[in-house]
């Protein structure tokens, strides 16, 4: 017998225990070996092992259509409670969370997918790939899931602050506000999946860090979901520097596009040779994204094949 607190995360509680506590109730129905105490967003719960985790299941499952429909109404909670783990469809399990406003976040292409399970596997990830295939998007949702399901105490996201043809110095404000900008995708990404108000709360206490690369330096990143931005900015040793900052617990995508180098030399981007020498070690995996994996407005991946061509043509030039 063993005692274990669940926590119901970014939800009212009373949405999720229904009118008069009634789905609490059938919870307490579908498992009567266990002792179930519930108090506001926290569960408590006294029983054998494979029993909870069997509970443990269904409550995800009960908030995951909650955070997609809007509503737990006692039909659904009597469907979710009654149907298998064989019911649960492949669409199920594409879906990474759900975001704000019942938004579903999900792997959409054969690639991203492939992502999905070497991250589950690797402890380093490299996500590589042109603009608009979901690789910071996809990073981002599995980083928030595992917040959620606390295999992480915290979220790391960091990008090189490098001007793509502009200059920061140039721009107004404190430190902060002239990296801010550069670090605007990865807020937007956090913004789909995560409440205003948790996600405030969340990056006032450093639950969630979102930061140059260059702010890494000197730090040991445990317990950690950690994913590098645009790591085609990053030169070799600023790659080396960040890669040797996890700690035993941490999970590490990095991202990046390497059509898309804005260092003053191309040849002075780290991405490709890092690539290179870590491919082959045990524990880190490279996922290739193409122009397939697009999930943009369609123009975007004519626009990409129109650049390749370009590129093309420029090499049998020379």
């Amino acid at each position: 017998m063993i005692e274990k607190t669940i926590i119901l995360n970014e939800m009212e509680p009373a949405a999720f225990w229904g009118t008069n506590n009634i789905n609490l109730r059938h919870l307490q129905n579908k498992f009567p070996k266990l002792k179930i105490i519930a108090r506001g967003s926290e569960l408590k719960v006294t029983g054998e092992v494979s029993e909870i985790e069997q509970l443990n299941t269904k409550i995800n499952q009960l908030i995951n259509s909650l955070q997609n429909n809007g509503s737990l109404n006692e039909g659904k909670v009597n469907e979710i409670l009654e149907r298998s783990d064989s019911d649960i469809t492949q669409t199920d399990a594409d879906i990474l969370v759900y975001g704000q406003a019942g938004k579903i976040i999900k792997v959409r292409t054969a690639n991203q997918r492939k992502l999905v399970a070497h991250v589950s596997k690797n402890d380093i990830v490299f996500a590589i790939g042109p603009a608009g295939t979901g690789k910071t998007y996809t990073a981002v949702a599995l980083a928030v899931r595992a917040l959620r399901n606390k295999e992480v105490k915290r979220i790391i996201l960091a990008r090189p602050a490098v001007e793509a043809g502009e200059n920061l110095g140039f721009l107004p404000g404190d430190l902060k506000e002239k990296i801010d900008p550069y670090l605007r995708p990865l807020y937007d990404a956090l913004e789909d999946m995560i409440a205003a108000d948790k996600l405030k709360l969340y990056l006032e206490n450093r639950t969630i860090e979102v930061a140059p690369m260059a702010f890494m330096r000197g730090r040991t990143l445990d317990n950690a979901f950690i994913i590098l931005d645009e790591a085609q900015n990053a030169t070799q040793p600023q790659l080396r520097m960040f890669l040797t900052r996890m700690g035993p617990n941490a999970k590490v995508i990095i991202t990046g596009d390497l059509t898309q180098i804005d260092l003053p030399r191309r040849n002075m981007s780290g991405l490709a040779p890092a690539i290179k020498i870590l491919s082959d070690i045990k524990g880190i995996k490279v996922q290739h994204l193409d122009v397939t994996d697009v999930v943009r407005h369609r123009l975007v991946k004519d626009i990409i094949l129109a650049y390749d061509q370009l590129s093309l043509d420029q090499e049998k030039e020379i």
